[in-house]
């Protein structure tokens, strides 16, 4: 598989870094959503128990006042017109548009605030309220109603009328529907808000938004289909205008009447998006800066590349033509040597260059121990590869190391293949290497080890190539090179430090 470019690479760089960033912020404003609906459930419960509550205390304070109402002395006496002065008084604290009827065990309207032609009135149309008053003798609530002489809907709030212990009346105060409209809308915390009252039965009594148009009709059936199921709760609705809310509702246990308050999805999808939106392109942005920039150093860099290959390849030509122009000097000068020497000596400089080729492929960076010492003992593992064999760790060499390492290494092979294990078919060669610490300092030892060769004879005087192993690892290395001429064969052990001292 290719290598990707560099500027792909820093696009890469520039993609990975940016692009989780982006995904962590749109998490964030995910969350952040997912709190907000938390805490509108928590506003949209808050709003219908405190609804409510105001509701209760409000009937409440209507049965109570028909409780007195249903002690004087006139009602039960049925002297309707002193009552009637009562019962104006009463109407008087809640403005036009309330009703109070008085009605017996039947249902018939033996009394009625607005007109004094009882004769005239018809029957209750709520009957079961009466029957219900007359059997539990307490305080009832209505659902929503057709009103019988009012002809609107109305709801009523009814108290039983004792008289020696027994219901004898029925009195009703049908209150004005604004009182409930007039709660909920000082309740509604936000016009994005949807607030309704409901009867027993679901139907609307009060409500915001657009209550002529809503009063009178079923809750919506996702709301509806709650309300059968439970007194309390938070889910999913649509409204009756088919707008999709977060609906909270609690039902009252004095009326068996239900608030429902629902906040608009939209209010906060919205913001949701918004936000979103707003990362995306803030994201996008930094990310086409971020790959702006990495293009334009990838310029950068491939322009400085260019220029450093360029001097590379400007360094190589000079050195090859230095060892070109170096060995004619040395065929010129050894015209007069034997072969062997100017075969020595040719051996050498070839060494110096194959060690500047391995540097020229790496771009003058170092390399690793074994490249060069592959590269330095491949003529001699042409035919028979397992006739030297090699171990150690990976060792990485400055140029300078890498240099003066190849040309000992040549050295040692040179006097192998001349007077060692490797002049001849049967000899072998074991080189090791290992990184030893002495003084705080990394060094490195290479042993080369010979056997198999011809019968070893130390010699008498040492060579120009003994004396080049020597004084390089002296001088060059800063370590030393020592040789034991051992029976079974040639023992050669270099020591030198791994820090570039140059």
């Amino acid at each position: 598989m290719p290598k990707p470019s560099l500027p792909v690479r820093l696009a890469l760089l520039v993609a990975g870094t940016t692009l989780p960033l982006i995904v962590f912020a749109a998490v964030i404003v995910f969350n952040d959503y997912e709190q907000d609906r938390r805490d509108a459930s928590q506003r949209a419960l808050e709003t219908v128990r405190s609804i409510r509550l105001v509701l209760d205390a409000e009937v409440q304070r209507m049965a109570g006042a028909l409780q007195v109402l249903s002690l004087t002395d006139s009602l039960r006496d049925g002297d309707f017109e002193p009552f009637r002065r009562i019962a104006r008084g009463f109407l008087d604290q809640y403005g036009e548009g309330g009703v109070v009827l008085v009605a017996d065990r039947n249902g018939r309207q033996l009394f009625s605030s607005i007109t004094t032609d009882t004769a005239s009135l018809p029957p209750r149309n709520n009957r079961d309220m009466v029957e219900k008053v007359f059997a539990t003798k307490s305080p009832q609530y209505s659902n929503l109603f057709l009103g019988a002489v009012s002809k609107r809907l109305i709801v009523t709030v009814e108290v039983p009328v004792f008289r020696d212990g027994n219901v004898i009346y029925d009195i009703s105060f049908t209150p004005p529907i604004d009182i409930f409209q007039a709660i909920i809308e000082k309740q509604r915390p936000s016009p994005n808000w949807t607030i309704s009252i409901f009867d027993g039965d679901g139907i609307n009594f009060a409500r915001v938004p657009n209550p002529q148009e809503t009063i009178g009709k079923r809750a919506s059936p996702s709301l509806y289909a709650g309300m059968l199921h439970a007194t309390e709760a938070t889910l999913p609705t649509v409204s009756l205008e088919g707008v999709p809310l977060i609906t909270t509702f609690a039902r009252s246990s004095l009326t068996g009447w239900t608030v429902a308050a629902g906040i608009a999805e939209g209010s906060l999808v919205d913001p949701l998006w918004r936000n979103l939106a707003i990362t995306s392109v803030i994201g996008g942005v930094l990310l086409l800066i971020g790959l702006a920039f990495a293009v334009r150093m990838a310029t950068t860099i491939a322009r400085g590349e260019m220029l450093h290959d360029l001097l590379i390849e400007e360094l190589n030509h000079r050195v090859k033509n230095t060892l070109a122009i170096l060995q004619a000097i040395a065929v010129q000068t050894f015209r007069s040597a034997t072969k062997a020497e100017r075969e020595t000596f040719e051996g050498r400089l070839g060494a110096l260059a194959e060690a500047h080729n391995l540097l020229s492929q790496e771009r003058w960076r170092g390399s690793e121990l074994q490249d060069v010492i592959n590269l330095v003992l491949q003529p001699y593992r042409l035919n028979n590869p397992e006739r030297i064999r090699m171990s150690g760790p990976k060792v990485p060499l400055s140029p300078r190391l890498a240099v003066v390492l190849s040309m000992i290494v040549h050295e040692i092979a040179t006097n192998a293949a001349k007077y060692g294990a490797l002049s001849n078919d049967t000899g072998t060669v074991r080189l090791d290497w290992e990184i030893i610490a002495e003084h705080s300092r990394q060094k490195l030892r290479l042993i080369w080890a010979e056997s198999g060769g011809p019968h070893v004879v130390a010699p008498v005087q040492r060579g120009f190539g003994s004396r080049l192993i020597e004084r390089s690892a002296r001088d060059q290395l800063g370590g030393e090179a020592t040789v034991d001429f051992l029976p079974h064969g040639v023992v050669y052990t270099v020591t030198c430090s791994l820090e570039d001292e140059s």
